[in-house]
């Protein structure tokens, strides 16, 4: 296969998997590439993402590398082969490439769930609350820049109303349900379409209410995407500066599982949220 110069990050996570496979088996680059019969260069291409392999080269390397976690490589061999022409790959240029690989994880998450302090989550949106959120941003965007965003978060969403939709759970702060953008009418309709999501069979949504008195210690909203095994799980955090940052190493998958965790305890029910939100409308 074709070496390419934009892997994306589905392609740069399966080599660094295949790389941590390499390297608890005690391997250079080098002893690796002498395993398998190709050179170092083609090892090293494979590790950044910059060459496809096939799921039958990747078993090779597997079995070269003794790992014997066959979840594992039954996920990894899942991921092999020239990268699908999803839909989000139309928005490459149109969009932060964060925000394309970001839809691309989704689609692909065995499970999703959100930690949102000041905001409703993206996959629960209105187009006119996310136009909103986009009219606000600073430096102002153009309008084109808008619509691109625009047409790319509604997309987003498709993954939770396909037939076979990831299990959902959002965990909101009090803090988001009483950000007005774009004033009462739209804030009404967001806060009337969460109520609506909130009963489909897949999503969960729950507000943590003010005067929690054990809120997790972190100011950070993020997204939890989760893989077909643990170890492929990715953890996406927003910056200050708009990009998405993305982690997936062990001790910091434990940790924002272990936040998330925390967080849901000090939620209300699902049942509970949905009274809230009720309440909150009538405020409007």
């Amino acid at each position: 296969m074709p070496p390419t110069n934009s892997p994306t990050l589905r392609q740069r996570r399966l080599g660094a998997e295949l790389r941590k496979l390499r390297e608890r088996a005690g391997l250079t680059a080098t002893g690796a590439a002498e395993l398998l019969g190709v050179n170092q260069a083609r090892v090293s291409m494979i590790e950044t993402g910059r060459t496809p392999i096939s799921s039958d080269r990747l078993r090779a390397m597997a079995g070269a590398y003794d790992c014997n976690d066959e979840e594992l490589v039954d996920a990894l061999a899942a991921m092999t082969g020239r990268r699908a022409r999803g839909w989000w790959e139309e928005y490459r240029d149109h969009v932060p490439v964060a925000l394309v690989d970001l839809a691309e994880l989704e689609q692909h998450a065995s499970g999703l769930r959100a930690a949102l302090l000041i905001h409703i989550p993206a996959l629960l949106q209105t187009t006119d609350h996310a136009r909103a959120l986009f009219q606000a941003v600073v430096p102002p965007m153009r309008q084109y820049e808008i619509e691109h965003r625009l047409t790319h978060r509604m997309k987003r969403q498709g993954v939770l109303h396909r037939s076979d939709p990831p299990p959902y759970t959002a965990i909101i702060h009090e803090a988001a349900l009483r950000m007005d953008f774009g004033g009462p009418v739209v804030a009404r309709g967001q806060l009337k379409h969460l109520l609506d999501m909130s009963e489909l069979p897949h999503v969960t949504v729950r507000v943590i209410p003010f005067g929690t008195d054990h809120f997790p210690a972190t100011g950070q909203s993020f997204d939890y995407v989760e893989g077909s095994v643990s170890q492929l799980d990715t953890v996406q955090l927003d910056s200050h500066h708009g990009a998405c940052e993305f982690l997936d190493a062990e001790a910091q998958l434990n940790k924002y599982r272990a936040v998330l965790d925390r967080m849901e305890s000090c939620a209300l029910s699902p049942a509970e949220t949905r009274d809230f939100i009720h309440h909150r409308i009538q405020d409007l």
